[in-house]
C-alpha cells in the first residue's frame, strides 16, 4: 500500500511540475546571461547608417526598455542578408522615456529618413512605441506594419513592483498602457511573435486581431539571437510589405505549438 499522499499519479504530477520549473529556471538564467553579453557588445561603436542598404522593404528597429539598438544586431544582420535596408533610431538612447515621448522621437526619425512602406521591427516596449507610431496621422501613413517580439501589449504584471518609474509604466494598471490597448485600428497590420515562456511577460504577447505566432523558444531577450525568431520575423516583414503570397491565409495561422 502506497504511503505517498495522492498515490503514484500525484507523485508523477509533482515530479513533472518540479522538472518544468527547473527548466524555466535554467531558461531564465540563460536569458539574463544573453542580455548581459548583448548589452556589453552594444557598447562597441557602430555607425547608425551601417546597414541602410538593400532593395527590399525598409525596416526600422525599435529596441526595448534600457536596450541600445545594437542589442538587436543579430536580427538586423538577418534582415540585411535578406535584402532589407535596416534603419535605427539613435535618439531613443536607452529607451527610458515615456511611451508617447518615445513615439514622437520615432515618428520624427521616420520623417527625417523619408521612409515609405517601412516595417517597424520591435522588441518588448518597442512594440508599444511602434503601435503609437502607426496611429500617428503623419508618420503612420509611411508605415506598412509592425512586427513585435515579446511585447507586453496588455502590460506586464511584474512591472508594477519594479522600483523604477519607467518600468512601472508598463504595468497593466498604467492608464497609458490601457489607452494603447483600446486602440485596435492598427492590429490588422501587426504581427506579434512571442516565446512560449517569457519571464518578463508571463501573459504572453497575443494581440486580438493581429497575426499571433507563439514560438517554441524560451526567454524575453535570448530569442533575439535565435535563427528561428529571425525566420519568423523575415516571414512577417515579407507579408506586411506585400512581398509574400497569401497574407490572408497567414492571418488564419494558428500559434505554433510549444
Amino acid at each position: 500500500m502506497s504511503t505517498t499522499p495522492g498515490g503514484p499519479r500525484a507523485l508523477g504530477r509533482r515530479v513533472a511540475t518540479a522538472r518544468h520549473r527547473a527548466r524555466q529556471g535554467v531558461a531564465w538564467a540563460r536569458d539574463y546571461a544573453w542580455i548581459v553579453g548583448a548589452q556589453l557588445r552594444a557598447l562597441r561603436p557602430v555607425r547608425a547608417d551601417a546597414w541602410a542598404a538593400g532593395d527590399r522593404a525598409p525596416v526600422l528597429l525599435l529596441p526595448g526598455i534600457y536596450e541600445r539598438w545594437p542589442v538587436m544586431a543579430d536580427l538586423a544582420r538577418a534582415l540585411l542578408a535578406a535584402g532589407h535596408p535596416v534603419h535605427v533610431v539613435p535618439g531613443l538612447g536607452l529607451n527610458g522615456r515615456p511611451l508617447a515621448a518615445s513615439a514622437r522621437v520615432v515618428a520624427a526619425r521616420v520623417e527625417e529618413l523619408g521612409l515609405r512602406g517601412v516595417v517597424l521591427v520591435a522588441h518588448s516596449k518597442g512594440g508599444l512605441i511602434g503601435k503609437l507610431v502607426m496611429g500617428d496621422p503623419d508618420a503612420g501613413r509611411r508605415v506598412a506594419g509592425l512586427v513585435a517580439v515579446n511585447t507586453p501589449f496588455a502590460g506586464s504584471v511584474y512591472a508594477r513592483w519594479f522600483p523604477v518609474r519607467s518600468v512601472r509604466a508598463l504595468s497593466p494598471r498604467d492608464p497609458h498602457v490601457r489607452a494603447i490597448a483600446r486602440e485596435v485600428a492598427t492590429h490588422a497590420r501587426t504581427w506579434s511573435l512571442y516565446a512560449r515562456f517569457d519571464p518578463h511577460v508571463p501573459a504572453g504577447g497575443e494581440l486580438p486581431g493581429a497575426v499571433n505566432v507563439r514560438l517554441p523558444l524560451d526567454g524575453h531577450f535570448r530569442p533575439l539571437g535565435d535563427p528561428r525568431l529571425h525566420a519568423a520575423v523575415l516571414d512577417a516583414v515579407a507579408h506586411l510589405a506585400g512581398t509574400a503570397p497569401g497574407p490572408d491565409a497567414a492571418r488564419d495561422a494558428r500559434p505554433a505549438a510549444g
